[in-house]
């Protein structure tokens, strides 16, 4: 049986997977990832707790926290970074703009790519990193 909590997929089969689809499980790991930090630090409870992981997984939070680990970024992971922010994606929220929702994008491509690497000490290292104020 597969253990998809602790998955490392071989490189060929994480290449076949689109920027998108990276996306889409980056979004997953990011938005767990908050969630269990805002318990953890009781940074919220009840109705609020929704709110605040609202707040922190819109894209111009994430776009904004994400300048925070550019510079710490591998060779390696600035390309799958750019793979992201460069997917074509078809609408925008609202409350976003362009260039807010493509670093968004290539966040939770990155932490997508991260996950199915089995490299969850690294997601670790960067998610601590964006979230100290």
């Amino acid at each position: 049986m597969t253990d998809y909590f602790s998955i490392a997929l071989p490189e060929d089969n994480i290449r076949a997977i689109s920027s998108i689809g990276l996306a889409h499980i980056g979004d997953g790991v990011y938005e767990l990832l908050v969630r269990t930090y805002l318990c953890a630090h009781g940074k919220a409870t009840g109705k609020g707790l929704h709110r605040a992981t609202v707040d922190l997984v819109r894209a111009p939070e994430q776009a904004r926290r994400a300048q925070r680990i550019l510079p710490l970024l591998t060779e390696a992971e600035q390309e799958v970074f750019r793979r992201g922010r460069n997917a074509h994606v078809h609408s925008i929220p609202q409350h976003a703009s362009r260039a807010e929702y493509q670093q968004a994008t290539a966040l939770e491509a990155l932490f997508g790519w991260l996950y199915l690497r089995g490299q969850r000490a690294r997601i670790n290292e960067l998610f601590v990193c964006m979230m100290e104020e």
